[in-house]
Parts: C-alpha cells; structure tokens; sequence
C-alpha cells in the first residue's frame, strides 16, 4: 500500500484543502473584487506543493522511475517530473490571474477550480491503475470546462466552453470503453497486470486488446492536441481566460502525455508491437498542420493555439522512437518542461495585454515593444525558445529530439526523415513568431509606454530567467529528465 506521507497524497492533500477552502472564504467574506487574496492562498498551496516534491528529491525519498506497480498511485520520479512541470504552469496561471480577476465575479471560484484541476494532474502522473487514471483524467477535465467559460457574458467563451465540454466529454467515453474492454479481457485496471494480461491473450482476443489499447491512445490524444484530434483546440484557445488558456496548452497537455506513455508503453511491450512508424507519420502530421495552420491567423491566441499543436509533434519524435533510442524518451520529457515554461509565457503575455489593452489580433499589437516593454520581451524570448533559438532552452531539448532520430537511424530507416521534419518545421515557425516580432518593435513608432499589470511582470521576468538560465546550462534539467525516463522494457514492481 501506497503511504500516507508519500508524494501524491500529501499533494492532494495540500492543494485539496487549499481548493475546498477557498470557496468557503469567498462565501464568508461575501467580496467580489478580492482576486489577489484568493490568487495568495492558492499560490501559497502551490508553492507548498512544489516545494514538498523538491524536497523529497532532495532527500532522496523518491523512488526511480517505474511505469508500473502494484498500487493504484506510486511515487516515482516519472509522476514527480511530470508533477513538478504542471505545478510550475499553475503557479504561472495563479500569478497571471492576480490582475486579470481583479473587479470580475467569483474569484474565489476561480481560483479554486485551478487548484482541483491541478489535482487531477497530479493523479495523473502518478497513477498506475487504469480507473485512477480516468478519475484524475475527469478531475483535471471537469473544473477546465468551467474555467473555459469563465467569461459567461462572452459569447466566445460561452462557445469556446461548449465545444471543448463536448469533444471532451467524447474522449472521456472513449477512455472509458477502452478501459472497460482492458478490463473484460484481462480481469484488472491494474496497468501492470493488464499488460501481463495482454502478453498472454489467445489470437483470438487479439484485435479486442489492439482496440482497447488504441481507444485509449485515441482518448489521450484529444487532449494531447495530436492530428486528428486537434480541431477542437484552436477555437477553446481563443475563446477561453487567457490565463485558463496557458493551463490547458502548458498543464493539462502534459497530463495527457504523461498518460499516454503509460499506454503506448501498454501497447509497445505487451502486445509486442511496432507502433513506432504510426506514431512518426502521427507526429509529422501533428507538427506540419499546427505549424501550417499558425502562419494563416490572425490572432495571436488562435496563433498560439496551432503552434502548441506543432509542439505536440515535436514530443511525440522522441516517444515513437523510445523504444530503439534511449534518448528519445528523455528528449521528450525535457522538451515538455521546457514546453511547460515556455508556452505558459507567451499565453500570460497574451493575459498581459488583454487585461491592460484589451487586444488580441496582431495589427493591434503594433509598437507594443513600445507600450508594454517587459511583457513583449517576455513574449519574443517565448516566441524565440519554441522556435529552438540558441541560447535558450528549447533549442537544447529540440537538439535532443532531433538527434536522438538521427540516432534512432540504425535502428528505423525513417528515423532521420522525423529530424528532417522537425528542422523543416522549426524554419517554418520562425515565419509567424518573426511576424509577431515585427509587429511589436518595427511598427507603430509614435506608441507611448502604459502601465503593465505586476503579476504579469511578475511572470515574465521567471520565464526569462527560467529559459534563458536552462539555455545557457541545461545539464540539471537534462539530468532531471534522465532521472525520470522508465524503460519500455521495465520490470513490473512487486
């Protein structure tokens, strides 16, 4: 049995009182206007939070990584990795929030739905029972649709809230049925026991365990934003809080990665499959249609939106390829945290300057190096990192995927062309984020400096730090990434 003092509990514990407390304040208090008092609590639960898992690595009281395990929950340095980059999104979505909720209804609501979703993120990392997975895959989801829609009077939100219920509301259904297939052929949720299950099944059985498997990896992948799972995603980007839209392409798509590999990991071993080439042409698909797509908007949000999709691709290189390169696999988890960091930046800079502009399409950013100074260089050091510029963090985790393909090429004749892709498409990229830049510095001359709100700069100074210290010297990170990284071949753990 998992213990009381292990990491996951003491994670919903911290962020569940936290989470229910809130509400109850805001009832007693009966205030509207007192964003930064509830933004206090659930950053402090927050801080608390990644402080606890830090600790534990500190003290060595986390176990290496292992997929599976006899437990429903187990406490490894896979689901603290994962756990520590989502953590990192929430904080940034508390702090971007502090002004954007400042006169808006129901702060403490809101407040309190980041951190119960936070929670499901949390199971999901350390989850290693099929119907755990599912009950932190719907407490992360359910708060995320409320929050989507935050913006009840807008009409946009309002859509963006109804489209993202729907699709998920799909992927949930499919999640489940496959689950529940897993279950009827095999008699456990255990994923471990599951897998035993699958190695061993008739032929007979055989194409009930290739749906089940591929229901779920269908399931995950809507919220992951992979091709063709992704239409949902630019219209609940645009239509959503801006702050709520930086947990849902930095956080909750890192808690569908984090699932998946469980189920790929299912799917590869157990079944003895080669996936590999389906997930490559899945993950040139993904990345060449979001990158495709992010050159023809118009607004910044929707332009984002299709440049997450693209990055969802660049993770999936070092995934299809795991099972031939011990890189790959570490390439992807170091790419997710930058991921993590550098997405969440640009979208609270997007949070930035609708809370103090009240603008999102890119004629309207002109002169905005100008007018908000600190928020566009937060935003054009994001917009450089995604891109793979050196000397910042996504150029190293992009070097990594993309040389772990190359390296993968001895293995898999097609392994370079995913290389090939990814340099392609990063080229591609730098089309729309030097648009933007162009917008924000070469035009609009006679533009006077505003005031920015604080939180935001807040944000913006960590992320510069954050990208461009891991760019200079990113060696603890590509450790912690190691630490992190199970093998697809991993013993079953008593």
């Amino acid at each position: 049995m998992i213990e009381l003092t292990s990491t996951p509990i003491m994670l919903m514990v911290i962020l569940g009182v936290a989470g229910m407390a809130i509400p109850v304040i805001n009832v007693i208090r009966k205030e509207r206007g007192s964003s930064t008092f509830y933004g206090a609590i659930a950053f402090a639960a927050l801080i608390i939070s990644i402080g606890f898992v830090m600790y534990q690595f500190y003290s060595e009281s986390i176990a290496p990584a292992a997929i599976f395990s006899a437990d429903v929950l187990v406490d490894d340095s896979f689901g603290s990795f994962f756990a520590i980059a989502m953590l990192i999104v929430s904080i940034i979505t508390v702090v971007g929030s502090f002004n954007y909720m400042r006169n808006r209804a129901n702060p403490g609501i809101y407040f309190s739905l980041i951190l119960l979703s936070t929670i499901g993120m949390v199971l999901i990392a350390f989850s290693t029972d099929l119907v755990m997975l599912f009950v932190g895959w719907e407490l992360m989801s359910i708060p995320t649709y409320i929050l989507a829609g935050f913006n009840k009077k807008n009409p946009i939100s309002n859509e963006a809230a109804i489209k993202y219920f729907l699709f998920g509301a799909l992927s949930s259904a499919i999640i489940i049925y496959g689950i529940s297939l897993a279950y009827g052929i095999t008699g456990s949720t255990n994923i471990g026991d599951v897998i035993q299950g699958f190695a061993t099944l008739d032929a007979d059985m055989l194409p009930i365990g290739l749906l089940a498997v591929g229901m779920l990896i269908a399931g995950f992948g809507f919220k992951m934003g992979l091709v063709p799972f992704h239409m949902w995603l630019p219209d609940t980007y645009e239509g959503s809080p801006p702050p709520i839209t930086a947990l849902l392409a930095a956080g909750t798509k890192k808690a569908g990665f984090a699932a998946a590999l469980r189920i790929i990991i299912l799917g590869t071993v157990a079944l003895n499959l080669d996936w590999t080439l389906a997930l490559g042409v899945i993950a040139i698909m993904t990345m060449t249609v979001g990158n495709i797509a992010a050159i023809m908007q118009k607004n910044l949000a929707r332009m984002l939106a299709y440049s997450s999709i693209g990055h969802a691709g660049y993770i999936l290189i070092g995934i299809s390829i795991a099972p031939f390169s011990g890189l790959g696999l570490q390439a992807s988890l170091f790419h997710i945290l930058n991921h993590a960091v550098m997405k969440g930046a640009a979208f609270i800079a997007v949070a930035g300057i609708v809370t103090a502009l009240a603008v999102t399409h890119l004629d309207k950013l002109k002169g905005l190096g100008r007018k908000m100074p600190i928020t566009a260089l937060g935003l054009v050091i994001s917009l450089l990192a995604l891109a793979g510029v050196p000397p910042l963090n996504g150029f190293w985790s992009k070097l990594m995927l993309f040389g772990a393909a190359i390296d993968a090429g001895s293995s898999l004749w097609w392994a370079p062309w995913l290389a090939v892709a990814g340099v392609l498409n990063s080229a591609l990229s730098l089309a729309y984020y030097g648009w933007i830049i162009r917008k924000m510095y070469f035009e609009g001359e006679t533009e006077k400096r505003i005031k920015e709100p604080a939180s935001i700069i807040a944000v913006m100074v960590f992320s510069i730090i954050f990208m461009v210290t891991i760019g200079v010297y990113p060696e603890p990170i590509i450790k912690f990434a190691e630490m992190a990284s199970p093998t697809l071949t991993g013993a079953i753990m008593p």
